[in-house]
């Protein structure tokens, strides 16, 4: 496999397939107090973000994020940063979008946000989150863990894997993102950073598989 392919191998197709429909929570949209985007490398996260406010679906954006390794390069001013200019470049205006540019993990994502929205005196009762779509499972076992009287839908771009591929434009690198989220649902429950998620016994299955094929970069 070249670095930089968008091409998912047949022998990879069946265990990559498992772990990215198991991350995906299959929330319907409805409308909440708050859309949170979630800062990542994914660009995608601000754009459904921005969709879904210009749908209706929420009055007020968080983007949150400062950099991480995988994305000080794309972003250099931040995540929550270049997340806010691309919603503006979409048409979304300014007094409807809050940035948080400190997090540097998921779960500092949800504890600054609602921070955030309190030191505005906003009530929320109810949020969307929206991140990219492997990143749906550990974003609500976290959410239910730091704030857990909220009402919490996931949502991500509607892209089947393929297209997903297609868009970060590197196979390795969402396979890599894939396993390394699916081993964080029992470690960081382990570690009292979120709430505990069933993992079927085909997905833990697909995991080692995929962890034995060499996807073993975001490992902790």
């Amino acid at each position: 496999m070249t670095e930089r392919s968008t091409t998912l191998p047949d022998n990879l197709r069946a265990d990559v397939q498992t772990l990215w429909d198991y991350h995906d929570m299959h929330h319907e949209l409805r409308p909440t107090d708050v859309g949170i985007g979630l800062g990542s490398h994914d660009l995608g996260v601000a754009t459904y973000t921005a969709q879904l406010y210009q749908q209706g679906y929420f009055p007020r954006i968080v983007f949150t994020g400062a950099n991480a390794p995988t994305t000080v390069e794309r972003f250099p001013r931040g995540e929550a940063v270049h997340y806010r200019e691309h919603a503006l470049e979409l048409g979304v205006p300014d007094d409807a979008i809050l940035v948080e540019p400190e997090a540097r993990n998921t779960g500092d994502n949800i504890t600054l946000s609602r921070q955030l929205l309190q030191a505005r005196g906003i009530e929320v009762e109810s949020v969307a989150l929206i991140s990219r779509p492997y990143q749906q499972r550990r974003a609500y076992a976290t959410c239910k863990k730091l704030w857990p009287e909220v009402d919490v839908i996931c949502a991500s771009r509607p892209l089947p894997l393929d297209e997903y591929i297609e868009s970060i434009g590197d196979v390795d690198r969402v396979i890599n993102m894939l396993v390394g989220d699916t081993q964080r649902i029992n470690v960081y429950a382990q570690r009292g950073f979120s709430i505990d998620q069933n993992v079927p016994t085909a997905v833990g299955q697909a995991y080692k598989r995929l962890v034995r094929a060499g996807f073993d970069r975001r490992l902790l």
